[in-house]
């Protein structure tokens, strides 16, 4: 078992869009875990409508 370990995982998640409103899109989230435990997140993005890449940053409202 490894001490350290980088571990990505995907979730759905509902976003608010003022161009498209209520959108559910898949969040991806890049996260540490120190003995199988996570202790943090080192990145958390998504995929658009549109099919860009964009940092969960950018989201007007969560939901």
């Amino acid at each position: 078992m490894k001490i350290i370990e980088i571990k990505r995982s995907t979730k759905q998640e509902k976003y608010y869009s003022s161009a498209m409103g209520i959108l559910n899109s898949k969040v991806i989230y890049i996260k540490k875990h120190v003995l199988g435990f996570p202790v943090k997140t080192l990145h958390k993005y998504r995929e658009t409508y549109y099919g860009e890449v964009k940092d969960c940053g950018d989201c007007n409202l969560f939901i």
